[in-house]
C-alpha cells in the first residue's frame, strides 16, 4: 500500500497568463460538484508559494520573477525530499509547471544513488532557458533547469548578470550536478515546440511519443513503450500538464494547443503508467479556472487525478 500525501503548490508566478494559483482549490469545487470525497481521504500539505512578488517590479525581462520563482522551487524541493526520505508517495496539485522542477530535484534528493526518469505528459517540451526563452515565463524553463541545459547554441537573449545568478542558484538545487539524464526523459503528446528545444530534442534524441503515434498504437502500447524507454532507471516521475488536452476540451488553461489527448485517453495513459511500482511521484498542473467559466477544465482534470489515484492504490 502506497502512502499517499497530497502536495499542493499554488504558485503561478511562472506562467504568462494570470490564474493558475486558484487551479487548486478549483479541483476542489469540481470534486463537490462531482459529490467526491477524494480530498477528505487525504491530509494535504500546502507548499508555501512567492506569488507576492507579482506585486513588485519585474527585474528580469528573460526569466520572470526568477527570484520569486527560486524561491517557490526550493521549498517544494524541500518538502518533496522530506516526503521520499519518508517513503510517502506524492501527488502533487501545481499550479504554473516550473514548480516540477523542484519535485524532481527533491525526488533526487531524498535518494541521490537512485536513476531517475521522467514521463512528461505536455503540449510543450519546457525546455528553455533564459538564453533561448521567446517569452520570459519560466514554466518553459523545469526541464532545462533540471536537465542544466543553458543551450547556449540558440543563445537568442542577453540576460543580466542578476538573472543568470539566479539561473545558476536555481540549477543547482539539491546539488550542482544534472538532476536527469537526456535519456532518461520521454515526452508525451508534446506539440508546440520553439526551434531552440527542438535542436535540443534533436541533438540528444529525446524520446517524443505524439498524439497520433498514441491512437495509431494504443495508449496502453504507448505506456509501456515509454516505461520500457525508462528501463534503467529505478524511480519514475509523471508530470501531467492539463494543457495537453485538447482545446476542444476547455481553454481552462494558459497555453491551450489544439490536437491534444481525450479525457478518456488521458486517464487510461495515466492509469497504466502510474502501475509501474518504480513511479514514485505523480503530479497535475496548470488549471487556469479564470479562463474557464465553468470550471469545465477542472472538472475533467479531476476526473483523472481520481482515476489516478485509485490505480495507484488499487496496485499496491
Amino acid at each position: 500500500m502506497r502512502d499517499i500525501k497530497l502536495v499542493e503548490v499554488r504558485s503561478e508566478l511562472a506562467a504568462g497568463t494570470r490564474g493558475a494559483s486558484l487551479g487548486v482549490d478549483a479541483l476542489k469545487v469540481a470534486s463537490l460538484d462531482k459529490k467526491s470525497n477524494f480530498f477528505s481521504r487525504f491530509d494535504p500539505i500546502n507548499v508555501p508559494d512567492a506569488n507576492n512578488y507579482l506585486w513588485r517590479d519585474n527585474q528580469h525581462p528573460y526569466a520572470n520573477y526568477i527570484d520569486g520563482v527560486f524561491e517557490v522551487i526550493h521549498n517544494v524541493y524541500v518538502a518533496v525530499r522530506e516526503l521520499r526520505q519518508k517513503r510517502k508517495f506524492p501527488i502533487i496539485l501545481a499550479g504554473d509547471h516550473a514548480t516540477a522542477a523542484g519535485t524532481i530535484m527533491g525526488i533526487k534528493g531524498a535518494h541521490p544513488e537512485k536513476r531517475l526518469g521522467v514521463i512528461w505528459i505536455d503540449a510543450h517540451a519546457d525546455l528553455h532557458s533564459p538564453y533561448t526563452t521567446p517569452s520570459g515565463n519560466m514554466h518553459g524553463m523545469p526541464l532545462a533547469m533540471c536537465l542544466g541545459f543553458d543551450n547556449l547554441d540558440c543563445r537568442i537573449n542577453d540576460p543580466l548578470p542578476g538573472t543568470v545568478a539566479y539561473w545558476e542558484k536555481i540549477k543547482a538545487i539539491g546539488g550542482r550536478s544534472p538532476k536527469i539524464l537526456p535519456n532518461d526523459l520521454v515526452f508525451i503528446g508534446v506539440r508546440d515546440t520553439e526551434k531552440p528545444e527542438n535542436y535540443l530534442i534533436q541533438q540528444f534524441g529525446i524520446k517524443n511519443f505524439s498524439i497520433g503515434e498514441l491512437r495509431e498504437k494504443g495508449v496502453s502500447s504507448i505506456a509501456q513503450q515509454a516505461l520500457e524507454h525508462l528501463k534503467d532507471c529505478d524511480q519514475i516521475y509523471i508530470s501531467f500538464d492539463v494543457d495537453s488536452l485538447d482545446t476542444t476540451i476547455s481553454l481552462g488553461t494558459g497555453t491551450p494547443v489544439p490536437g491534444g489527448l481525450l479525457v478518456d485517453e488521458a486517464i487510461d495513459l495515466n492509469t497504466e503508467l502510474i502501475k509501474d511500482k518504480r513511479v514514485c511521484c505523480w503530479e497535475i498542473v496548470e488549471v487556469n479556472p479564470t479562463l474557464d467559466t465553468e470550471n469545465v477544465m477542472a472538472e475533467n482534470a479531476f476526473d483523472i487525478l481520481e482515476a489516478t489515484t485509485h490505480s495507484l492504490v488499487a496496485h499496491f
